[in-house]
């Protein structure tokens, strides 16, 4: 069959593309920008899909943790910058990490240390919101939380909540422009406590198994009808999400006994200390090895303007021991491959020790600390100057490193989420996969 035989519709795409040809040359760009812009279009849809991370474990050490005093000790610097501690050799040769962080040290052939994170905020909430989000805060909309975002894209897993905070919920840690239903569960207990119970997790005294069906088929029957009358609005409609996960979770003995780390044995539960960050932590390794797939970890006050050397010596021991713990005991179950453990802390504290024997809030460079789900292991990147005071080499920013986590979940930080008014707006606005973190 010939060209002047072939059916119309044959004609049709071709005919198309000459039409886009003429269009593009007209606003004079070339073929090659048309197809640039073509893919950028393409990535803008991109669907995420799991990666080598299936979950990740936050750590929010909230006020913002020295760098001097934890990762990035400076023991040849002058006392009033080195500040009164000594430093602990790791595993990796030449490298340490402050005395604080002795457990740590021995486990730091299984972590990567972020050592330039180059940061713009001051403030407490504006630095806490860029990292919990990879945005600056904007009076004009709020953006979601990473946790948020992971749950939008992937949702429930085993009947469990895709997003759980330990123990509550930060109020930087919401959904943003997204539905609620993409929210943090906030446990509304402390694991670490000996009155621990998860809130609502249990059926009422006096409502066994049938009363409990019972009442969600008549719950399900006056759903229905609001639902025809409100024309299936769209905050019903995540109302009704909400409790379908809600009985899911419940009616699942599962999805319950992920919770109860009552379970664990006392050897495991030696790994991890004693103090609020042990059952904290302990917790948010069992919720991910049932199937949750993102727990933020809320641990300690590290605001320490004054007295930072006795301060940091209330604070640092529990975490020290329970981080060791966690990273160990995700690996000898074989769950750090696919668990990213994010260490954050809003910013680092100034170069020199102040009058009042602390140090004050200073962004210009800190550090974090990431391991597991695809993360070098053994790896310190990029450097601080002698003083701690500005990046030396490798600056890395906070939306980077968001971007990177991005990665290696399976999600693309360049995909554009809806807005309210139709407005499409990037998961996070140019960060960057920092490919020399990952392994």
């Amino acid at each position: 069959m010939t060209s002047a035989t072939k059916p119309q519709s044959s004609l049709r795409p071709a005919r198309r593309e000459f039409i886009r040809v003429g269009v593009v040359g007209s606003l004079g760009l070339t073929l090659g920008d048309y197809f640039a812009l073509q893919a950028r279009a393409d990535q803008k849809n991109y669907v995420s899909k799991e990666g080598q991370a299936k979950s990740v474990i936050q750590i929010v050490l909230p006020g913002g943790m020295a760098h001097q005093e934890s990762w990035d000790p400076k023991p040849d610097a002058p006392l009033e910058y080195r500040g009164p501690f000594t430093v602990a050799k790791t595993k990796l040769p030449g490298v340490v990490f402050n005395e604080n962080f002795k457990s740590l040290a021995s486990v730091a052939d299984k972590m990567t240390v972020i050592r330039s994170i180059a940061g713009k905020e001051a403030d407490h909430g504006r630095a806490s919101y860029t990292m919990f989000t990879g945005y600056r805060k904007s009076p004009a909309i709020e953006h979601p939380s990473l946790g948020a975002v992971v749950s939008h894209e992937f949702g429930p897993r085993k009947d469990l909540p895709p997003y759980v905070a330990v123990p509550n919920a930060n109020e930087y840690g919401g959904t943003g422009y997204l539905g609620s239903q993409f929210g943090p569960f906030g446990l509304g207990s402390d694991p670490a406590r000996g009155s621990y119970q998860v809130r609502d997790l249990s059926l009422p005294a006096g409502v066994d198994d049938r009363r409990f069906g019972t009442r969600r088929e008549m719950l399900d029957v006056v759903d229905d009808h609001f639902r025809y009358q409100a024309g299936k609005a769209d905050a019903l409609g995540a109302m009704d999400e909400f409790y379908q996960r809600a009985y899911a979770m419940i009616s699942s003995p599962q999805a319950r006994a992920a919770f109860d780390i009552s379970k664990e044995t006392s050897a495991t539960k030696a790994k991890y200390g004693s103090g609020d960050a042990a059952g904290r932590f302990l917790l948010a390794r069992r919720l991910v090895e049932a199937g949750v797939r993102f727990v933020t970890v809320s641990y300690g006050g590290w605001d320490m303007h004054a007295g930072i050397e006795n301060a940091m010596k209330r604070q640092a021991p529990g975490l020290d021991q329970a981080l060791a713990g966690l990273i160990r005991d995700l690996d000898d179950r074989g769950l750090l491959d696919s668990t990213v453990v994010l260490v954050t802390s809003e910013f680092g504290r100034t170069p020199k020790i102040n009058v009042s024997a602390g140090r004050d809030h200073f962004p210009r460079v800190f550090s974090l600390a990431v391991a597991g789900g695809g993360f070098k292991r053994g790896l310190v990147y990029g450097s601080s100057n002698s003083t701690a005071s500005e990046p030396e080499e490798n600056p890395v920013r906070v939306e980077d490193v968001l971007t990177t986590v991005y990665n290696q979940l399976g999600i693309n930080a360049d995909k554009e989420l809806m807005a309210p008014g139709g407005r499409p707006i990037e998961i996070i606005d140019g960060g960057e996969v920092v490919k020399g973190l990952l392994g």
